[in-house]
């Protein structure tokens, strides 16, 4: 589908996947009240009820990953192993350090700590992603958290072979069979099988988004992800084929995901046009591109590849792709983006799987704020302060009178206590 004019697509785009529709609220809180409350037996009644899921074991043996490990195809195990080294190559750059100041008495620094036990949520209804469990396993790894725990659904009991082996391949310390809004309950508050973490990271529908939401202070989380989205800018540089393709592989994801072209090219769009709709016509998730194509996607023919770029901040998409002639020339306009995908052979696909920068990226326009997951998300920092005598005589005064303005009599007494120096 082909626009003119931005404002006919913008608004449906910006308002859908709504996180916050009340009809999704209490269930959510049901389920997490039901886990907080019944623990395990809690956790089985959903799994056979939303899973048809009947289990003994909420966690998976290790020897049943090891099992799914050696049962899947050497070449692919290669490839997840290769994808595995590329992203810690990337996630090693990312990682802090504690740093110190020393000036006049004065010792100042910020201590850096891993944080000791994370949850992973992948999700397993509508595909299988052994590519979310490297993406989210090793950046914690890197960072050297000590638990990395996995949870995962189990559709009527199975959990998929390549996923557990890409948990074997990322050093995943413990696997739980158990998905929805009631494994992140049982991440934050835990149960007699699973104990609780400091912090959940991973996407999911919108059950896990607003349990996550929900469970937010209890512990920490990454993000609420909303559905996924791609946003190409083309010239007439740009190989129709090559748009389409990259437009359909996040319209295949979910009736909710956005995939939209920005170009200043109408005989452009319209290739891009009849290739997207005979490339779709191929595809086994064909319907579900459609809808979204239909309903949240398509081609817009704007003035000037400038134009484009503000429209794309306006978007602040999860995924951008600047398939024109010089995409560094551009890159200093770009403001608002998840993860930016340079040229012509750069198709998503590739950060997705395996170039190394994480794929855990903001969607719904929060790359406005907020960043990729990477090693960052898995330390704390502690602000450290020393003071030698010298330098708290040097300063004492002033953070005494600082104290009475505010009127905090015990604060400016901490500081006069020590007048005995």
């Amino acid at each position: 589908m082909i626009y003119d004019n931005i404002d006919d697509i913008l608004p449906k785009i910006l308002k859908r996947g709504d996180l916050y529709e009340e009809s999704y609220l209490q269930p959510v809180y049901d389920i997490i009240k039901d886990i907080r409350n019944g623990g395990d037996n809690a956790i089985k009644k959903y799994s056979k009820k939303f899973d048809n899921n009947s289990i003994d074991e909420i966690e998976v043996p290790k020897k049943d990953i090891i099992s799914a490990y050696d049962r899947v195809d050497e070449q692919l195990k290669l490839d997840l192993k290769l994808a595995k080294k590329n992203i810690e190559d990337f996630h090693r750059n990312q990682v802090e350090k504690s740093w110190f100041v020393e000036k006049d008495g004065i010792i100042l620094g910020q201590k850096i700590t891993p944080l000791d036990r994370v949850g992973v949520y992948v999700p397993g209804g509508k595909a299988s992603y052994p590519s979310t469990v490297l993406m989210d396993v090793i950046p914690a790894k890197v960072a050297g958290v000590k638990e990395v725990f996995l949870v995962t659904p189990a559709k009527n009991g199975v959990i998929n072979d390549v996923v557990l082996a890409a948990c074997y391949i990322a050093g995943v310390d413990r696997v739980f069979r158990v998905g929805g809004a009631q494994a992140i309950a049982a991440l934050a508050y835990g149960t007699e099988t699973i104990p609780p973490v400091d912090k959940i990271v991973g996407p999911g529908n919108i059950y896990v988004a607003l349990a996550k939401k929900i469970v937010f202070g209890k512990v920490d989380i990454d993000m609420i992800a909303g559905p996924s989205e791609i946003l190409i800018i083309a010239d007439d540089s740009a190989n129709p084929s090559y748009v389409a393709a990259d437009m359909l592989s996040q319209a295949e994801h979910d009736e909710l995901a956005s995939s939209i072209c920005l170009t200043d090219s109408m005989e452009l769009a319209k290739k891009i046009d009849s290739e997207l709709y005979l490339q779709m016509s191929k595809l086994p998730k064909k319907d579900i591109a459609e809808k979204a194509i239909s309903e949240f996607g398509g081609i817009i023919v704007v003035d000037s590849i400038n134009k484009a770029l503000e429209i794309s901040n306006q978007i602040a998409p999860e995924h951008l792709e600047l398939a024109v002639k010089n995409p560094f020339e551009i890159l200093s306009k770009v403001k608002h983006a998840g993860a930016i995908f340079m040229g012509h052979y750069t198709p998503e696909a590739m950060g997705d799987y395996f170039a190394g920068p994480n794929h855990t990226l903001p969607t719904g326009g929060t790359a406005k704020f907020s960043s990729p997951l990477g090693t960052y998300d898995f330390f704390k920092r502690s602000s450290l302060i020393s003071y030698s005598k010298e330098g708290f005589l040097k300063h004492k005064d002033s953070v005494y009178r600082i104290a009475r303005s505010e009127e905090l009599d015990a604060h400016a007494l901490s500081v006069n206590v020590r007048n005995d120096l």
